[in-house]
């Protein structure tokens, strides 16, 4: 006759075994990369379609790969993947640092974001040069500096300097509330744009043209030895690319 604690331990051992076989089970598959946890951290403006449909493909190919997902702005994130204090990053135009590979993942052009009582609002394309009087409302600079350089950039080919007013720190949710509320104009990659202007009321997104002014987003990630993990979150990001035709 056993014992109560031989009943306790025959009724905990099959759930003692289970706990032991789902743990092996959890080691097999991280040693193969197909589990595991990956930190990425990505600019703002790439949180309304580009990280999702990267996290959907990680999800699909992965499915025990965790992505914990950070939101960065461009300027910091090389910096903290060579620090390994993330694995991956998605960043616009972001600063070559040694240690630090990158690729271009997605190439789209800006748009204009702006409130429905501008005057520019009821055209299907504007062209840059119609901007020469508004307001840009940008990131500070020190934020995003090849984002901010290549809209400088385009206005000054186009013939003028932009009136640019920086919104410092500004989470995007803030900015498209501003310029609801007032005169200024919005550059952000189209992909944003004409997400926010759908999400949000009192906003329309708009094509600029004349030229268009494309821009790129690169993946990021330690030049050093990297986990399988990570391995297979980049090639997933590298087939949603090619599946979205992100690069033309």
């Amino acid at each position: 006759m056993l014992t109560p604690a031989g009943r306790a331990l025959l009724e905990e051992a099959p759930l003692a075994l289970g706990a032991l076989e789902r743990a092996a089970e959890r080691a097999r598959l991280a040693g193969a990369g197909i589990a595991g946890t990956v930190r990425l951290g990505y600019a703002p403006m790439a949180g309304y379609e580009t990280l999702g449909a990267i996290l959907t493909a990680v999800e699909h190919d992965s499915p025990n790969v965790t992505v914990v997902a950070s939101e960065l702005f461009s300027a910091e994130i090389p910096a903290r993947v060579l620090a390994g204090e993330l694995d991956i990053g998605l960043a616009l135009f972001p600063e070559p640092m040694r240690g630090v590979r990158s690729e271009p993942l997605r190439m789209e052009p800006l748009a204009l974001l702006l409130g429905t009582h501008h005057r520019l609002a009821g055209a299907d394309s504007i062209p840059l040069t119609s901007l020469e009087n508004e307001t840009l409302l940008l990131f500070p600079r020190e934020l995003a500096p090849g984002y901010y350089d290549r809209v400088i950039a385009a206005c000054e080919q186009s013939g003028f300097q932009p009136r640019v007013r920086t919104f410092t720190d500004p989470p995007p949710p803030a900015m498209v509330a501003r310029l609801r509320a007032t005169r200024e104009v919005g550059l952000p990659p189209a992909s944003f744009a004409f997400h926010a202007a759908a999400a949000e009321p009192g906003v329309v997104a708009r094509k600029i043209v004349q030229p268009e002014i494309p821009v790129e987003w690169s993946i990021l990630w330690a030049a050093r030895a990297q986990s399988a993990a990570i391995a297979r979150c980049l090639e997933s990001a590298r087939r949603c690319s090619e599946k979205n035709g992100w690069l033309f």
